[in-house]
């Protein structure tokens, strides 16, 4: 079995990589000090299990997570607080919270090594959703570009759009693809900034100038960039009162 330190305290990773050394059956790989790195290392080792850290420089332990297209088996090693560790406590492995002793460790391993390949792909499956609704994600989108990882702060985001399996997400820098849902963005992305006006649109309503009529009950989102999005009977609904009109 293959192992990944992702964590960008010294002490921390070598913590942990001492009290690997009573598991000769994990191989540690490699060891990490902040999310793109660890990316890296995953895609180029394959591994069955990484610890990581959720605080580092440059993209936290969740954003890295969801640019993984099949994630291994995770135990966090966290120093953070407690109302964010009950969003993802069902779902990792284990969670180890800093500063953690060699018995707490050995827990964390051996409910891994009981786990079967299949209960710990649903569980970093599930991990993954659960985890990108906690408030760390909100201000801002982090997205794969050519490669490169990208980071979109809310405020840039003009609208997003829905795209099959894929969120379209128009800033002004272009257009960039989430594999996400639109009702993933509307849960995430904070209400009174974003609004689903339409089924497959969502829109920064600090954009709208005007709301125009359009076809029955229907109506137009006019944007100060020049774009017209459609709004339905029930976005416009949530736009007069988001609006106060």
């Amino acid at each position: 079995m293959k192992a990944i330190i992702i964590d960008d305290e010294l002490l921390a990773r070598s913590l942990v990589k001492e009290y690997l050394q009573n598991y000769p059956g994990i191989e540690l790989v490699q060891e990490c000090s902040d999310g793109f790195e660890g990316i890296k290392a995953i895609q180029q080792h394959q591994p069955d299990l990484i610890f990581l850290d959720i605080q580092m420089p440059k993209i936290n332990g969740f954003e890295m997570l969801e640019l993984i297209e099949q994630p291994p088996a995770v135990i966090f090693t966290t120093a953070f607080e407690e109302y964010a560790i009950k969003a993802f406590e069902s779902h990792a492995v284990d969670y180890l919270l800093k500063p953690f002793n060699k018995a707490r460790f050995d827990k964390a391993i051996q409910k891994w090594q009981q786990q079967n390949s299949g209960e710990r792909r649903a569980d970093t499956d599930k991990l993954v959703s659960t985890v990108n609704l906690t408030p760390a994600q909100q201000n801002r989108v982090v997205v794969k570009n050519n490669g490169k990882i990208k980071i979109i702060p809310t405020a840039n985001i003009h609208y997003l759009e829905a795209a099959d399996d894929y969120v379209k997400i128009h800033t002004a820098e272009g257009v960039f693809l989430k594999n996400k849902t639109m009702g993933y963005f509307e849960q995430t992305l904070e209400a009174q900034n974003f609004i689903r006006i339409h089924r497959s649109w969502l829109v920064n309503v600090q954009l709208i100038t005007r709301i125009e009529p359009y076809e029955k009950e229907n109506h137009l989102a006019v944007l100060s960039i020049g774009v017209r999005l459609p709004v339905s009977k029930s976005g416009y609904s949530k736009l007069k009162e988001a609006l106060g009109i």
